[in-house]
């Protein structure tokens, strides 16, 4: 039986990929490096900070660190009132899972200030009982420990919990933590990257995710 429900923001909850595209457009050409196209940026999204750039430009520790900088300062440029959205259902969905007396956490590996940011905006705290963020993990996505951090904090058991995500890093996490796994389909990578991480259940629509517990 399902006790906890832990999510992925990014993608997943909240609609973040035009201004994280347009953050990291405006980093690579700040800092003169090779151009990059919107696809190619998407595939990245979910990774740490720094590692999205290493991965994306190949660039040592030192440059990806100046990278994340930038882009912090962007997106906070960029992060203006309403320029991120939840998705729809996301806020019923919530609702109804926590009256029906599930856990619910989120484990981002976006970093601690902008994620209680948004959960304050969005007034997820009504709702959400752990937040996970890039900080507070040595090992991030697809490593275990985000998840293992929330079974361990919040007492539920591997087999009690589903972890949501639109991801292939967010399935392999939870996979990797025994957890039951749900890919969305409307975030950052497509339904075949999630099949191919090995998601238990594929949804549209987050309120779907009602009938997938």
């Amino acid at each position: 039986m399902t006790q906890l429900v832990v999510l992925d923001f990014d993608g997943t909850l909240a609609d973040t990929q035009p201004i994280i595209i347009a953050s990291i457009q405006a980093t690579l050409k700040e800092l003169h490096l090779p151009e990059r196209t919107d696809a190619e940026c998407r595939t990245i999204i979910g990774l740490p900070l720094a590692e999205c750039f290493t991965t994306l430009c190949s660039v040592d520790d030192t440059m990806a660190e100046r990278c994340a900088d930038v882009y912090r300062r962007v997106f906070d440029e960029l992060n203006t009132d309403g320029t991120v959205r939840l998705f729809p259902h996301v806020l019923e969905t919530l609702k109804t899972l926590h009256e029906h007396g599930l856990q619910l956490a989120i484990c981002s590996s976006r970093g601690r200030p902008t994620l209680e940011g948004f959960v304050k905006t969005f007034h997820l705290e009504h709702y959400v009982s752990m937040v996970v963020s890039a900080n507070d993990v040595e090992h991030h996505k697809p490593h275990p420990e985000p998840v293992q951090k929330i079974l361990a904090a919040l007492g539920v058991a591997p087999e009690e919990a589903v972890v949501v995500g639109d991801a292939s890093y967010d399935i392999l996490m939870g996979r990797a933590a025994g957890c039951r796994t749900v890919g969305v389909t409307y975030g950052n990578q497509s339904a075949d990257d999630l099949r191919a991480a090995g998601a238990d259940h594929l949804i549209d629509d987050f309120a779907d995710l009602l009938t997938c517990l």
